[in-house]
């Protein structure tokens, strides 16, 4: 008798593999159709090295090389859904959170505005059929706990209502009492007892007080890594390891929210090597094939056993072939940069702009400087024209309610508290874009001289104490001030989007940045990238062509704001705004949409590229002031 054939099980969503990667990856809390879950990590999402899992390998031995002492060994596409076979495939989501509210169905319910609150427990799911209580709708609640080293887990709402322990086990119910939605409106009430509590309570006015934990000393629960994780650590949270006398108390957290889910994303620029023919030829069978083989006789069996290593290697004499395996076998590793945008820099100065062909990574021309140079060009050192590049985004782990603290340099040695991907990773989720962009390189004499003139040191020293009073309310952070030349080049990196934005053809949110500033030079990379073909339209690369009109209207934005002189005159150690990596800075000159920029919109300020109506000696283009009437915002 023939095996029953199981039916096929639809997915309940789909996302595309980038967002998988910069959005949705293990432990973020997603919205499905009905039902709410939190993303499983990597242990569930199947088998990467298994034939016909999905998955896809993304190679850059550059970041392999610097994740090597973390013990990632491989880079990995987030698996697609197969569509020709039958079964369930794909990525696994826990059923998240496990409290539910019930959808009131008698109409004084309705006016009353009460809505049941009832426990789901992940083993007894045959009290709910389907979505359904009885004739009562279950919705998931959308308020969970968390804390900042991303643990996450349900509220314990009996606890919350009776504060503390309590032999209360009556009936809970929320009632949303007004139309905002406020914190203050929403009360939970115990109907055996008739304790009510609202939810504005249950947001310490002391986050870092042990005594103040209104929601409890959180467990360690890491819900996304399985059913055994639920409950939490054995020695809480954070490990003993790290802090055995200090607890960390959970704060109230809604699942949709911008601060539920940080991704710590790691952006590499690929920089091809220049290998011959043969090192090619070898390169692109080398795992098929040819890395066992060790004499002539294992040479002639692959290529006679094997048709495609005999047509990759068509038109090469075994002797040769040979003598390139043992020349591959007997390189030396890849050695971990000491930043991942050093060797960028150094590439996009030199005289290797790549190959023009399709299948190039990377493909840039120069484009000449006028003779004489105007005003905005002086201290330009070189334009290219980026026709092709590819961009390789990988997910390190994650945070909650405060996003990671980044390196201007994209350093991963920080002392971040991320949040694991899996139990034990070995390889990381990426995604490789493919796009075109515009890169400019100032000199360095220029930018170093004026980083050290008497006109800087003071808003140097502003900026500064911004991020001296940022630290004062975290001890032992490792953010470090990334210097005027980054904080410069950052801001004018911004302008110029904005500028670009209204003739390449791309939105702004579209177009990202990289900024150079180290010992390497200084530059910017304005580029888009996308993994369809969308990155490659040409736009963004043209514009190096017309490099002085963009930038004279950049400063011509950046000059005067919207909300000058309020704008012009917030000094960054102000606690009233608590914007302490900001100078001249704000929605209305130099933010843009968090995409594009590579810092969150942090340590911006455009008193230091071009004069405002508070400071006019800070600025790195001083004759912009005669700039300010042209251009429209």
């Amino acid at each position: 008798m023939a095996a029953k054939k199981e039916k096929h099980v639809p997915p309940d969503g789909q996302i595309r593999r980038s967002q998988i990667v910069t959005t949705f990856g293990p432990g973020a809390l997603v919205d499905l159709t009905e039902r709410s879950g939190i993303v499983a990590g990597l242990e569930h999402w199947g088998d990467p090295e298994k034939a016909g899992s999905g998955f896809r390998e993304v190679d850059e031995p550059r970041l392999l090389a610097r994740l090597a002492g973390q013990g990632i060994r491989k880079l990995y596409t987030p698996p697609t859904l197969p569509r020709n076979e039958e079964g369930a495939a794909g990525i696994v989501v826990w059923e998240f959170p496990q409290w539910f509210l019930l959808q009131p169905d008698a109409p004084e319910e309705r006016w009353d505005h009460e809505l049941g609150l009832r426990s789901r427990q992940l083993l007894h799911r045959h009290a709910f059929r389907g979505m359904m209580y009885g004739k009562r709708k279950a919705v998931p609640i959308r308020f969970v706990q968390a804390c900042p080293y991303g643990h996450v887990s349900d509220i314990d709402w009996g606890r919350f209502v009776h504060k503390g322990g309590s032999g209360c086990h009556g009936e809970l119910w929320m009632d949303e009492r007004g139309t905002t939605g406020d914190f203050a409106d929403i009360f939970v009430r115990c109907r055996e007892c008739k304790k009510t509590r609202s939810l504005a309570e249950a947001i310490p006015r002391r986050p870092n007080d042990p005594g103040d934990m209104p929601l409890g000393a959180c467990e360690g629960c890491e819900p996304w890594l399985g059913p055994d994780r639920w409950r939490g650590r054995p020695q809480g949270c954070p490990p003993a390891a790290e802090a055995p006398q200090k607890k960390v108390g959970n704060r109230l957290l809604v699942r949709s929210a911008t601060n539920a889910y940080f991704p710590e994303l790691v952006t590499v620029i690929s920089i091809p090597e220049q290998r011959s023919a043969i090192d090619e030829a070898v390169g692109s069978v080398w795992d098929a094939a040819l890395s066992q083989v060790e004499a002539l006789e294992d040479l002639k069996a692959a290529r006679r056993w094997n048709r495609d290593v005999d047509k990759a290697l068509n038109g090469h004499d075994d002797v040769t072939v040979l003598a390139a395996i043992h020349r591959r076998r007997a390189a030396p590793p890849v050695a971990a940069p000491r930043s991942f945008k050093g060797p960028e820099m150094v590439k996009l100065l030199s005289d290797d702009l790549g190959i023009d062909l399709p299948e190039s990574d990377f493909f840039a021309t120069e484009i000449a400087l006028p003779a004489r140079r105007p005003e905005v060009l002086r201290a330009v050192r070189r334009v290219l024209a980026v026709h092709r590049l590819r961009e390789v985004v990988a997910t390190l782990g994650f945070t909650r309610l405060e996003p990671p603290v980044r390196d201007a340099e994209g350093s991963l040695d920080l002392g971040v508290r991320r949040a694991r991907l899996a139990k034990e990773a070995t390889w990381l989720p990426a995604v490789e874009n493919r796009g075109e962009g515009v890169f400019v390189a100032f000199e360095p004499e220029a930018i170093e001289t004026w980083a050290d003139s008497d006109a800087v040191r003071p808003r140097q020293a502003q900026l500064e104490a911004g991020v001296d009073a940022w630290r004062a309310g975290r001890p032992g952070a490792p953010l470090r001030f990334p210097g005027v030349e980054y904080v410069m080049l950052h801001s004018l990196s911004h302008l110029l989007i904005t500028a670009v934005s209204l003739e390449c053809g791309y939105a702004a949110s579209s177009i990202r940045e990289r900024i150079y500033a180290g010992p390497e030079g200084f530059g910017i990379l304005l580029y888009t990238s996308t993994p369809d073909a969308e990155g490659t339209l040409g736009g963004l690369a043209a514009v190096a062509r017309k490099l002085e009109r963009h930038i004279t209207a950049a400063l011509a934005y950046g000059a005067l704001c919207s909300n000058d002189p309020v704008c012009a005159q917030h000094e960054p150690h102000s606690a009233v705004e608590e914007r302490f990596f900001h100078g001249a800075a704000c929605h209305g000159c130099v933010l843009v949409a968090e995409p594009s920029c590579e810092w969150q919109n942090e340590f911006l300020d455009r008193a230091l590229v071009v004069p405002t109506v508070q400071d006019a000696g800070a600025a790195f283009f001083a004759g912009a002031r005669s700039h300010r009437a042209g251009g429209a915002r």
